[in-house]
């Protein structure tokens, strides 16, 4: 909900802005220099190192206020030499992300299709093309939900998303689709070879899997949650987005994709 009222406050990767590529003679923290533009400029800050400088993106700005930046960071750092100062256009373009759109649906059309395939043998009593349709609403419960966390933040503390954001919810998706797996391939093999009722053999599957996505889920978000706290601004919503994504992911194999299993096999 939060997605359709809010929407996204995209980052310079979507909307564009200006590229500022500067020579130096010393190594310059990142962090200070981003420190040091977000007092000139709103909203995401890029601060890329070179051999001999850095590359930095951020929201179109006018030439008083660039001369002003130039002005003030010569005075901060030191001299430097400008190599270039221009406006750029979106890095992720609306061809882009129509390509994109069709990529998604096609790999939500293959993923069914093989899991239909690889769960040929096992058509009874729940058809094997409805373990790919579970893991599919699995994965997408598990990608709307940073979604609409980061709608909301960007809503309310105007967080803006970029390439970064793209690349969590791709990891969050193959985090999914791997944890689902392991749970429905698990009650595939024990249907296979349990003549148990099909709910007594889903919950048998669901114990012998709870503890294995529990333990990797929870190494997982550990390292994630370091990087969120002392990986630097950079990071920090990447990794913020990957804890909640793959948070939600630990329990939606074992309470959403597993019981409606069952749930189909009942209306049946």
């Amino acid at each position: 909900m939060s997605i359709i009222l809010f929407g996204f406050k995209q980052g310079i990767d979507f909307s564009g802005g200006s590229l500022w590529e500067i020579k130096t003679s010393k190594s310059l923290s990142i962090d200070e220099v981003r420190t040091f533009l977000s007092d000139y400029v709103d909203g995401d800050i890029v601060v890329q190192p070179l051999d001999q400088g850095l590359i930095m993106r951020f929201k179109n700005i006018d030439e008083e206020t660039h001369q002003k930046i130039y002005n003030d960071f010569t005075k901060k750092f030191g001299l430097m030499i400008e190599n270039r100062f221009e406006s750029v256009g979106p890095t992720i373009g609306q061809e882009l992300k129509k390509k994109s759109m069709m990529a998604v649906i096609l790999v939500i059309i293959a993923t069914v299709i093989y899991i239909a395939w690889a769960f040929r043998k096992v058509s009874q009593p729940v058809s094997s093309w409805m373990y790919g349709i579970l893991t599919v609403v699995s994965l997408s419960h598990d990608v709307l939900i940073p979604m609409g966390l980061f709608a909301i933040l960007g809503r309310f503390f105007n967080v803006e998303i970029g390439a970064s954001f793209i690349a969590a919810i791709l990891a969050v998706a193959g985090y999914s689709i791997n944890d689902t797996i392991v749970v429905l391939d698990r009650v595939r093999e024990n249907v296979a070879k349990d003549k148990s009722s099909f709910e007594d053999v889903v919950e048998k599957s669901i114990h012998q899997t709870i503890a294995r996505s529990l333990n990797t889920t929870t190494t997982t978000l550990l390292a994630l949650v370091a990087v969120y706290f002392f990986g630097g601004e950079t990071v920090k919503y990447f990794a913020l987005a990957l804890i909640v994504g793959i948070a939600v992911g630990a329990y939606s194999s074992i309470f959403i994709a597993s019981p409606l299993l069952v749930t189909w096999y009942k209306r049946r």
